[in-house]
């Protein structure tokens, strides 16, 4: 049965990141997707660069096309990102002041999920506000958009988000969150102080998105802590999200088999772990099927992730295919948020 349906059967969404030409070239890429995806993300197609990139000039077609697919194959599709500190396009650096910048994020927001309203279930509205060594109050990312506006940028963001589509889910999504260490623990309590201001503002967020970008082999890594983290979520009445999953394998020796073998099962455990809350939602991987890349967990040197996700280069079933069907056949139903 294809991991869609395992997954809905449980009252939750399992689907991919996408890449708009692999879908548009790749018949193997293009079966997968619609085979088991009820839910799917542009990986890069909505991002400033990709989608604004001159300030009088939107691009929508290669978001258009993952829309298309998406409709035509009964998915969902979430949206990916308004806020980010990484992949704009120069001319926001050259033209955008502290005096305009609130005018520029808010046309673009009202811009593109206007476009999509009512095809985007939800979108990650900032991505990775929170970087605690920044040094800054409440430990907000220095970004651009704090530069610009300070922290009232979030509020805009998703004030913006709910005005162009009152319908869709809107979501803070971050990285660092996954792990039971004191880094992890830091960056926990300031995600989960920043919501809990949203909500007592009135601001309109409505989900958290965990990225889970993993190491195999990594067997203390999570656990207890991060359950508390979601229950701690839904307790302020947010949905959680994992949002870009993926098992980074660069560090691992041996044979193909054995490396996917430990990669399985850090996959096993992390959605043993996670379902077990009855508070996840959705899970999307970051990425169809495995081709050799930097992951989010993999260092900016050295090798590079070479079988991370849920299926083999050409589509086949691998040990992480399994894991993931079996834990969706076991997980307990969603118990709603």
């Amino acid at each position: 049965m294809p991991l869609r349906q395992l997954a809905a059967k449980k009252g939750i969404q399992f689907g991919f990141a996408l890449d708009p030409a692999k879908l548009n070239t790749d018949a193997t890429y293009r079966d997968v997707v619609a085979r088991q995806a009820g839910i799917v993300v542009p990986e890069n197609a909505l991002k400033w660069q990709s989608v604004h990139p001159e300030p009088e000039r939107y691009d929508f077609a290669p978001a258009d096309a993952i829309a298309d697919f998406a409709q035509a194959h009964g998915q969902r599709m979430r949206g990916h990102t308004f806020c980010w500190h990484r992949a704009l396009p120069d001319w926001v650096y050259r033209t955008v002041t502290p005096a305009n910048a609130e005018a520029v994020l808010t046309a673009h927001i009202r811009t593109v999920a206007g476009r999509y309203r009512g095809r985007v279930s939800s979108w990650d509205v900032v991505n990775e506000a929170i970087q605690l060594k920044d040094g800054q109050p409440d430990g907000l990312r220095n970004a651009f958009w704090y530069q610009m506006l300070g922290p009232r940028y979030l509020d805009t963001a998703f004030r913006a988000a709910h005005q162009a589509d009152p319908d869709a889910m809107l979501c803070y999504n971050d990285y660092g969150l996954e792990n039971d260490t004191p880094d992890g623990e830091s960056k926990r309590a300031a995600v989960l102080a920043m919501l809990a201001r949203f909500k007592k503002r009135g601001v309109p967020v409505h989900a958290l998105g965990i990225q889970s970008h993993l190491r195999a082999g990594e067997t203390h890594s999570f656990g207890p802590g991060l359950s508390r983290f979601i229950w701690a979520i839904r307790d302020l009445g947010l949905s959680v999200y994992v949002t870009e999953l993926d098992v980074d394998d660069s560090r691992l020796s041996g044979s193909t088999a054995a490396r996917d073998a430990i990669v399985a099962e850090t996959y096993k455990r992390y959605l043993d772990l996670i379902l077990a809350t009855r508070s996840v939602s959705t899970i999307i991987t970051w990425g169809v099927l495995d081709t050799p890349h930097r992951t989010g967990a993999t260092a900016t040197s050295g090798p590079l992730a070479e079988r991370p996700l849920t299926f083999g280069p050409d589509g086949e079933i691998k040990p992480a295919s399994w894991v993931v069907e079996h834990c969706f056949e076991r997980a307990p139903a969603h118990g709603g948020n």
